[in-house]
């Protein structure tokens, strides 16, 4: 059978062939040492997982988010030492790596930068494995981007075993960057060096960060974790390490989605991430949002323990990238909150969550077989990795979930399984808004929405909140580039631009578009909102500061909120309406 073209590519290399290369490397790109590795005795994370698992203790995770390698090693060491001093350990440091490093090294130095730290060669990345005894995690802009097999390569010989994100190759797009071949064949020569090890090196996917983030069913995002086991440990021999958590609200449906979890692998996950949208609050209220998911997390690892980390997210993080002592204080809480996890254990009864597991596996399960069965129809080798994964990265999750996902059909829309708790949340929000605006208040306004990068949570909101005052919507593209997304207004003959941004590049992206606009000789009005920050490069801290001033210089309009966008809706109204007449 004819591959579908559009999921296709004739001049994709066979998985095998790609695979065989990668494995190759392993002679010459072998695992370093770490001081990790050497400090704890143990071959690889995976088996100190397995160790402290079996010892009945919860680890605990802190992530870094500083732009200078020096400021992160510093708060490593600090971090970890300040936690023994207080009866708490951190097992393992997430690393905020920048966007670039997902491009090829010789084009990183063109790229511009976001808001995280750079590493190229395997002394760089031998500086944060040798800054303090905890496990080092180099998860996102590793795997899954153009970069994998440098950034894998780099990090194996620096003695990392945990390398992430795959679940970046199928919702991330780099700006500039459209060669998703390339990106494919990159991220299976990595897989092949990784699964070529002699010690075992986890795959981490974070969930949410891939489809799971985009489904409207938390039982699709299940069998998205079968879909990725099968990739991983089936056709390449690697080990998949599974991370969720972002978008997961509900308590109920984070124990359920780690009781489902726990049924269909044994391979240790990497961290159970902190809920980082439930923070809208003031950092005394988030203290609540922090306890609610935490609980739930512990006593889910107290009942199955399956390796994965705590993630205690500090409550700024909805205002800025917390700093060591608001890291410190909410590892220090997780701790004592493990302490006491084990007294409110007895008062829990599992069998809801258990009933909600049960369903997520049936329905997880129908979704993967339904789909390798519809991607071999289409004429894909389902036992080609390279051919797979390019495949539901351009079929992608919302055709996914429409097509495969368990739900019966009601208007033409799949109802939920189970709801995910993202898009009900938020949902919410738009119809709360709006109803308490004037009815149609945008009426015959037609807006194209696009993103700066891959968080696209905000963009649904806006979409959502407009399309309720009837405004027509048209959806630019996630991560789309400044060019393109002037381009697709005007064509559309646009009343109004808005653009979701997050990764601290909003007043770059704001100035960039602007100046494509005057060279077009239009004068559309843009709105931008989302995280409004961006690091100077004259910066010696390495933290964001505010831009909101800077992009309201340019003529683009802050959002804060959904009510920032009121007056020039109404603005965009009266110019249509002026032009009609």
């Amino acid at each position: 059978m004819t591959p579908d073209p559009a999921l296709s590519a004739p001049d994709l290399p066979p998985g095998a062939d790609l695979l065989a290369e990668g494995r190759a490397m392993a002679g010459t790109w072998r695992l370093g040492p770490s001081l990790f590795l050497t400090q704890e005795n143990v071959p690889s994370e995976a088996a100190y997982k397995r160790r402290e698992a079996a010892s009945g203790r919860i680890m605990q995770h802190a992530h870094i988010g500083f732009r200078s390698v020096e400021r992160t090693t510093e708060a490593m060491r600090h971090l970890h030492g300040a936690a023994l001093e207080h009866g708490a350990r951190i097992d393992r440091f997430g690393i905020t790596l920048d966007w670039s490093m997902g491009y090829p090294q010789a084009l990183r130095g063109k790229a511009a930068r976001g808001t995280g730290i750079v590493l190229n060669g395997p002394e760089d990345f031998a500086r944060i494995t040798g800054a303090c005894p905890a496990a080092a995690h180099f998860g996102d802009f590793m795997l899954g981007l153009p970069g994998a097999l440098e950034n894998t390569r780099a990090a194996i010989a620096a003695g990392a075993t945990a390398i992430g994100n795959l679940g970046q190759y199928f919702t991330f797009r780099l700006p500039g960057w459209d060669d998703d071949v390339a990106t494919t064949a990159a991220t299976v020569r990595a897989l092949g060096l990784i699964a070529a090890q002699r010690a075992e090196i986890l795959v981490h996917t974070n969930l949410d960060d891939g489809f799971a983030g985009l489904f409207a069913d938390v039982s699709s995002a299940m069998g998205m974790v079968l879909l990725e086991r099968h990739i991983v440990e089936d056709l390449i021999g690697a080990r998949l390490s599974v991370c969720y958590g972002h978008h997961f609200s509900a308590p109920l449906t984070r124990a359920a989605f780690h009781a489902a979890l726990v049924r269909i692998t044994d391979t240790p996950g990497t961290m159970i991430y902190g809920n980082t949208v439930a923070y809208r609050a003031a950092p005394a209220a988030n203290y609540a949002s922090l306890s609610s998911y935490l609980t739930a997390d512990l006593l889910a690892l107290g009942r199955s323990p399956s390796g994965h980390a705590v993630t205690p997210i500090p409550v700024t993080e909805n205002q800025r990238i917390p700093d060591v002592d608001e890291i410190l204080d909410a590892q220090l809480f997780a701790a004592q909150a493990a302490r006491l996890a084990p007294e409110l254990a007895a008062l829990i009864d599992t069998g809801a969550a258990d009933a909600v597991a049960d369903r997520l596996l049936a329905a997880g399960r129908g979704f993967a077989a339904r789909a390798l069965e519809g991607l071999g129809a289409c004429g894909i080798d389902t036992r080609d990795p390279a051919a797979l994964l390019l495949a539901i990265r351009r079929m992608g999750a919302r055709r996914m979930e429409q097509l495969w996902g368990a739900g019966p059909m009601q208007g033409g829309q799949r109802s939920p399984v189970l709801a995910a708790d993202w898009a009900e949340e938020l949902d919410h929000m738009a119809r709360d808004w709006a109803a308490a605006q004037p009815p149609g208040l945008a009426r015959g306004l037609k807006v194209v929405l696009g993103t700066t990068d891959v968080h696209e949570h905000g963009a649904w909101l806006v979409r959502r909140a407009l399309e309720l005052l009837e405004a027509t919507v048209i959806e630019a593209g996630v991560a789309t580039d400044p060019d393109r997304l002037a381009a697709r207004a005007l064509r559309e003959g646009a009343d109004l631009i808005a653009v979701s941004t997050y990764n601290g590049v909003g007043l770059g992206f704001a100035r960039a578009l602007q100046a494509e606009l005057r060279t077009a000789g239009a004068a559309l009005p843009v709105v931008m909102g989302g995280m409004l920050n961006e690091i100077p490069q004259e910066s010696n801290s390495g933290l964001p500061v505010d831009v909101t001033a800077q992009i309201r210089a340019l003529g683009v309009t802050p959002c804060r909120d959904l009510d920032a966008m009121l007056p020039v809706l109404e603005s965009c109204r009266a110019a249509r309406a002026e032009a009609r007449a």
